[in-house]
């Protein structure tokens, strides 16, 4: 595949020496291919690598580009996220940090994962995000958006909540708060709470009661066409919510928080084959969460396919 002129922009927690490593060692090999570099300011700084094109900070560094590769954990993934969803660009995460849920390859598959995008031999998937907003009285206070989960929190004591579903009431709570996930988010914070895990190809809404004093606080997998609404009752104390845990909104109490499904997805590059779709999330669920599977023994020979 001629590379002649492709572009790729790389970020990297520039806090952690193996990420600053890992990072001129991709940069190097791109170049060494052709490849334009694009590394964003505050970071080029740290890397220290000639050769590269040093880019702002801001969402227009991923226009053009074939790759976002991020070098870090899911925080530094979510982060690249801003980035690279309004572009459309595609990103292809390497994991340095603990569990590293969103990343598509560890630090022992770097070169690999290189040499696929220098081979143009991976895939792209969308995972659906969600609008959020803040209403007051009908007036839009604020807006944000969010891949894993939109997080209603207390900050100080219980907060008192009734959620919503469609525009009917469905239960009021005192909690510590309520989680708004994708299915990407549900290994994330949602599963903390005692959501469940909702495999990424599956179209749906979560709903996460967080330390809920309720006989029915369970929590619910409603249609991705559904709006989910959590509000804050007049006299409960004020609240918080985080988006992806990145972005913060103060809640007075009275406000109302909304979430629908978000036109804008964001994708993702992926290093399987197409024909084994499925079968990988599977795979990281055990590999992630160390799972016992001691024992399987896989499909008896000669069972019929299919049944």
């Amino acid at each position: 595949m001629d590379s002649a002129k492709r572009t790729v922009l790389i970020t990297a927690h520039t806090g952690r020496e193996p990420a600053v490593d890992s990072a001129r060692l991709v940069i190097q090999r791109f170049i060494e291919e052709g490849f334009t570099v694009r590394v964003m300011a505050p970071e080029a700084e740290e890397i220290g690598v000639p050769g590269i094109d040093v880019v702002p900070g801001n969402p227009a560094a991923a226009e053009d580009a074939e790759v976002l590769i991020v070098l870090g954990g899911d925080g530094t993934l979510l982060r690249a996220a801003e980035l690279a969803r309004p572009a459309g660009t595609p990103l292809l995460g390497v994991n340095l940090g603990h569990v590293g849920f969103l990343a598509e390859a560890e630090m022992a598959d770097l070169a690999e994962a290189v040499d696929r995008v220098v081979t143009g031999r991976y895939t792209v998937e969308e995972r659906m995000t969600i609008d959020v907003k803040v209403r007051a009285n009908g007036e839009v206070l604020a807006s944000t958006w969010a891949l894993n989960e939109a997080s209603v929190e207390k900050r100080d004591r219980m907060l008192e909540v009734v959620a919503e579903i469609d525009g009917r009431p469905l239960s009021r709570w005192g909690c510590d708060g309520v989680i708004c996930a994708t299915p990407t988010g549900s290994t994330a914070y949602a599963f903390s709470a005692g959501g469940p895990v909702v495999w990424p190809e599956v179209e749906a809404l979560l709903l996460v009661p967080n330390s809920a004093h309720a006989l029915f606080a369970r929590p619910l997998v409603v249609s991705p066409r559904s709006t989910l609404a959590v509000e804050l009752l007049p006299g409960t104390p004020g609240g918080v919510l985080w988006c992806d845990g990145r972005r913060r909104i103060d809640l007075p109490p009275g406000v109302r928080v909304e979430v629908r499904r978000a036109e804008l997805p964001v994708r993702l590059a992926r290093l399987h084959d197409a024909d084994t779709t499925g079968a990988p999330f599977t795979d990281r669920l055990v590999a992630k969460f160390d799972l016992p599977v001691q024992g399987w023994r896989g499909r008896v020979r000669g069972y019929a396919a299919g049944r």
